[in-house]
């Protein structure tokens, strides 16, 4: 009987283990959760399915736990990734995760091959969905002789049409303190017609572009931090334009710069007093000393925001010049503005995320004198607050490489990642089935098309 060792159980394990409990009564495979806290793992897992109270730190309970397994699948956050892979490495043991490929991690790759083990990275929604529906279009265009000019691909995860139901049009589906921090830790960095462009994290949210999804509206999209180290991951060395960014509706980008320019974003340093400061008093203490100007006036005037703008609407709405009591010691900006967020942004019993993710691709047809435009749109709606689009989307994937890892479907070995075509072909087209599907269309390219 083969062993699945499931490492965390956060906001997106709750597919992927359903999906591994029915393929484990169909192959007779067993199933181990370690998680933190039990009483969120139990309600996670069904009775066949065991779970242990774990402690990543705990030294012997981890190489215990992963000599015994025959697969390691770690949704642990991804600092505590390359304590795993060591264990695995030890063992000899593989090990799957939908985080993005850490420098730890990569470092083990030689080892790993002479192993003969797989770290599997950046298996889930993006990283990981985006990865295998680029590179199955990317390849096709090659393989047809074409030659691609331009690749761009956003991903966003937002509130499904019948939940959206405040200012904002977005809602927390994944991790609130990636919400906040988003963009920092450098420039975006991307090339664009063979130049390369950066965008300071000051101007991210200023630098926007507008997409339209059939069927769902419009949408903009800001740059990711780094684009650049999918050029060779993709093999797109020779491809003039390379942009990977984030999807939200119209109208949060410019909003949200209104706490980046404030400095409301900063996890760089710990504020005083934050334990009896209220929410005013936090805005307050950004902005100029004024005893007869209200906060509200104060930062408006400051940020040059009209007051016809929707801005005030969506910052209005967050409750940030109420008097509410933010009670927690010593804490930075960015943690301050996360409980604020997290309050607002929460879904209700009866919402539904969302799933938006984008390609688009140019390519030159020999036989053509205009450059051809394909798009290819991936939506998908959450089935309550527990089974998510996120939770589908980041977990089935994972979980399908699982199974096709147990039975024999993967010979890969090393550290990858799933741009490899006896990877990406089979997930997709199982997550099809799950009604994950991407849409494409073929136009004539022409700069009205931008």
């Amino acid at each position: 009987m083969k062993k699945i060792l499931i490492l965390g159980v956060g906001r997106s394990s709750s597919t992927l283990i359903s999906y591994l409990e029915e393929n484990a009564q169909k192959y007779g495979w067993e199933i181990m959760v370690g998680a933190h806290t039990l009483e969120t793992a139990r309600k996670k897992v069904s009775p066949s399915t065991k779970v242990i109270a774990f402690d990543v730190f705990n030294e012997q309970q981890l190489h215990d736990e992963v000599q015994a397994a025959d697969v390691v699948v770690s949704m642990l956050p991804a600092r505590f990734h390359p304590i795993v892979a060591l264990a695995c490495l030890k063992y000899k043991k593989s090990m799957l995760t939908a985080s993005y490929e850490s420098n730890e991690i990569a470092e083990m790759a030689t080892l790993a091959k002479s192993q003969g083990i797989l770290f599997l990275n950046e298996l889930g929604v993006d990283p990981g969905i985006d990865h295998m529906s680029a590179m199955r279009v990317i390849n096709r265009i090659r393989e047809q002789g074409h030659k691609l000019l331009c690749f761009e691909s956003f991903t966003g995860g937002l509130i499904a049409p019948e939940s959206d139901n405040n200012p904002w049009h977005y809602k927390i589906t994944w991790n609130p303190r990636n919400v906040v921090l988003a963009g920092q830790g450098g420039p975006a960095c991307f090339i664009q017609e063979g130049t390369y462009k950066y965008i300071p994290y000051n101007r991210l949210f200023r630098r926007t572009e507008v997409i339209d999804i059939e069927g769902y509206g419009k949408f903009e999209g800001y740059a990711n931090r780094d684009s650049l180290k999918y050029i060779e991951k993709y093999n797109l060395q020779d491809v003039p334009t390379v942009y990977r960014g984030t999807l939200r509706r119209p109208g949060y980008c410019r909003a949200w710069d209104v706490f980046v320019q404030l400095g409301a974003t900063d996890d760089g340093y710990k504020m005083r007093n934050t334990e009896d400061m209220t929410y005013k008093q936090f805005i307050n203490s950004f902005l100029y000393y004024s005893i007869e100007d209200p906060v509200k006036t104060k930062l408006y005037q400051y940020m040059h925001i009209d007051q016809d703008s929707d801005v005030r609407e969506k910052i209005e709405w967050l409750g940030i010049f109420d008097d509410t009591v933010i009670g927690l010691k010593d804490a930075t900006p960015a943690q301050v503005l996360e409980q604020i967020i997290c309050k607002k942004w929460v879904l209700e019993p009866e919402d539904k995320d969302m799933l938006v993710m984008w390609h688009k691709f140019i390519y030159q047809e020999s036989n053509k004198k205009k450059p051809t435009l394909l798009t290819s749109s991936m939506v998908s709606i959450g089935d309550d607050t527990v089974n998510t689009a996120m939770a589908k989307t980041v977990g089935l994937p994972l979980a399908i490489a699982v199974k096709m890892l147990l039975t024999g479907q993967i010979q890969l070995t090393g550290v990858q990642i799933p741009t490899h075509k006896e990877i990406y072909e089979p997930v997709l087209n199982e997550l099809e089935l799950y009604s994950i599907k991407f849409n494409e269309k073929i136009t004539v390219w022409n700069e009205t098309n931008r």
